[in-house]
């Protein structure tokens, strides 16, 4: 059965290098404050960029045992600490266990992230991989009490708005009521810094870490490593209504499409990036001169940035001197698997506190990226319709649309 009528935001969780809490991260994002810094918790004298957007200590979500928490690998921390508060946050919490919960998390690199710890110990379980062990989506899932689906999504960097899309679906079909999804990462790791840092994707401004990420900018020199997470609880509008629900967007639009040129390098043919967000702008029926707000990709590379200032000015058309485009990697670094999901939040806090987040440390705009840049400080704008693009290694495109309600 199809169920129309809007799939609508009306929970929130987070945690990223800007702060624990949606208000905490909307008054750091609009203040243009940087979260990064030098790496600390484990020794990067040798990595060739040495600066990250951290999260130091993730809280423990109330009613959990405080040690039992700080003994769990820090990306299942996140991934709770953020559930838990959005479930909290949209009032659904307590009755969760009474509905078809549905659940669908963007997770990169998590069997990665144990082997490289264990191996940090001195084990050999990269060289005798285990059968059996189960998932961090299904431990959540129990955690949590969910009976509905869950999956994990897994498309770098835009896992994030795929998660988004996938649970907008579900509830559109009918197949859950109501459904928790976003995108967590903890990349903050020797393995990271090693890998990104032997591409030459990362900025080397090690003695200046909060000027290091600069979008847009002709001095940028790569991306900087971040981490965090934001998870979202979405339901239909009929729902949401019926209960008298706090609503932060409606998630209104989503584009997708594959380059399939290289795993690391934007394709020199812009066409699937340009398809995937036209596509998302007629799933929102809209054009491009009624979109208030872009968060754009842009992650601070030499090329990266050139090749969505192309995209969006072929889409955009006429409009792309008056659509405001900020990048707001620039504070909190590049955070990966989770970086579409955290940008998503940035566009909620856009239309929620009516404010355009700025892209800090862009002083001297690169001519090849002429785009009507938010620069430096947040602007107070009306935002009913923002953007959201996310292309993501191995070349997954993906733009979201949210609309305010």
């Amino acid at each position: 059965m199809s169920h129309h009528g809007g799939v609508w935001i009306t929970g929130v969780g987070t945690a990223t290098p800007l702060g624990h809490t949606y208000a905490a991260f909307a008054d750091e994002l609009l203040a243009g404050r940087s979260g990064v810094d030098r790496v600390t918790g484990f020794d990067v004298t040798d990595h060739p960029s040495q600066i990250g957007g951290q999260v130091h200590q993730v809280p423990c979500p109330l009613g959990d045992d405080p040690d039992a928490f700080s003994a769990l690998p820090r990306l299942e921390q996140l991934t709770r600490w953020c559930c838990v508060s959005a479930l909290r946050d949209a009032g659904w919490w307590e009755g969760r266990g009474e509905r078809r919960v549905g659940l669908v998390l963007g997770l990169g690199a998590e069997w990665l992230m144990k082997w490289e710890a264990d191996t940090l110990r001195g084990g050999r379980t990269i060289l005798d991989p285990q059968d059996g062990v189960e998932s961090l989506v299904s431990r959540t899932r129990h955690y949590l009490g969910l009976t509905g689906p869950a999956v994990s999504v897994s498309a770098a960097c835009a896992s994030g708005n795929y998660a988004l899309a996938q649970a907008k679906q579900w509830l559109e079909l009918g197949w859950v009521d109501l459904c928790v999804a976003g995108a967590c990462d903890m990349a903050v790791r020797p393995m990271s810094l090693a890998g990104f840092g032997n591409l030459r994707a990362l900025s080397r401004r090690n003695a200046e870490p909060k000027a290091a990420s600069r979008p847009f900018d002709k001095g940028r020199d790569g991306f900087v490593v971040g981490e965090g997470g934001a998870v979202f609880v979405l339901e239909r509008a009929a729902t949401a209504r019926r209960r008298g629900a706090k609503v932060y967007a409606e998630v209104a639009g989503f584009g997708a499409s594959s380059d399939a040129f290289n795993m690391v390098i934007p394709s020199p043919h812009p066409e699937p990036a340009i398809a995937a967000v036209r596509q998302a702008l007629a799933d929102a029926q809209l054009n491009p001169a009624e979109v208030d707000y872009i968060n754009a990709h842009a992650t601070g590379t030499p090329v990266g940035d050139i090749a969505e200032t192309r995209v969006l000015s072929t889409v955009l058309g006429d409009a792309v001197s008056q659509v405001p485009i900020s990048s707001t990697k620039s504070m909190t670094g590049h955070l990966l698997t989770a970086a579409a999901a955290v940008e998503a939040l940035a566009c909620v806090v856009a239309m929620e506190r009516s404010a355009l987040p700025p892209t800090i440390n862009l002083h001297d705009p690169d001519p090849e990226c002429n785009l009507c840049h938010v620069a430096n400080e947040a602007r107070p704008a009306r935002v009913k319709v923002a953007v959201s693009d996310s292309f993501g290694f191995g070349g997954s495109n993906t733009c979201l649309v949210l609309k305010a309600v």
